[in-house]
């Protein structure tokens, strides 16, 4: 998971905190959905679209579409989405980032008749740059089961989540030089049940005690991180605990 929120303290968006919330990306943007877009609100979508592009991506691809069609069709959803002028387009009302970009994206499809104007869509215009590993590859991974579109966008919806908040404690730990000790430690927040505390201290040269204590300081982090990533795709902080809980059902 990758993600271009920086590490304790992403003072250029906020934090989840009340008096921080309105400088969150989504916040940013329902803010210049109700005034004048502004360059920063259509920097914060496009971070958001960029983080959270492979659930819409699985979406087409779960509604039938052939790869290279739902490849056109997801750069032309977002080329448009990334005008700035279709930030005027945003509901304030639809107060998560998620339920927003999935309403819009089926008003998209509803009205996609012809593939021809998904390939030639975005010519005019700067495409979002994907993750390096290309939705397909993703796609092809996905469990061959009769799970409907919806069912597959929330489940990426929630591992996208997740896979960001992995991603920022892990930069973290590279930043203070402790990439080894998440590499060892990170068994434990994932639920990988054939770690145990003296194998990760015997592979760090620490006492199983100390063990405990580096995995109870991580989680704790981790769960920081994790409210701070919801608060970028909510509108308001008292929706935070709801959208932690939808993870969980999706999971």
């Amino acid at each position: 998971m990758t993600t271009s929120s920086a590490p304790h303290g992403d003072s250029s968006h906020g934090t989840a905190d009340a008096a921080g919330f309105a400088a969150t990306r989504w916040s940013v943007v329902l803010a210049a959905a109700q005034g004048k877009p502004t360059p920063a609100a259509a920097t914060a979508m496009e971070e958001l679209c960029r983080a959270y592009w492979y659930p819409l991506y699985a979406f087409i691809r779960r509604r039938g579409y052939e790869s290279h069609e739902a490849e056109d069709l997801a750069q032309g959803f977002f080329a448009r989405l990334l005008e700035k002028r279709a930030l005027q387009d945003v509901d304030p009302q639809k107060g998560k980032f998620r339920a927003f970009l999935l309403a819009a994206l089926k008003h998209f499809l509803a009205n996609e008749r012809d593939r021809a104007q998904a390939q030639k869509r975005g010519g005019a215009h700067t495409l979002l740059q994907l993750d390096s590993l290309d939705g397909e590859t993703r796609y092809r991974l996905e469990p061959a089961h009769d799970a409907t579109a919806e069912k597959l966008f929330e489940r990426q919806w929630a591992l996208t989540v997740l896979h960001q908040v992995l991603a920022r404690l892990q930069a973290e730990a590279e930043a203070d030089g402790k990439a080894a000790t998440f590499a060892s430690l990170k068994g434990f927040l994932v639920g990988d049940r054939s770690q145990t505390h003296a194998a990760a201290g015997a592979a760090l040269g620490l006492s199983e005690g100390a063990v405990k204590v580096a995995v109870h300081r991580l989680r704790r982090r981790y769960r920081e991180l994790l409210r701070e990533e919801i608060a970028h795709t909510v509108a308001d902080p008292a929706d935070i605990d709801e959208e932690i809980q939808y993870l969980r059902r999706c999971l």
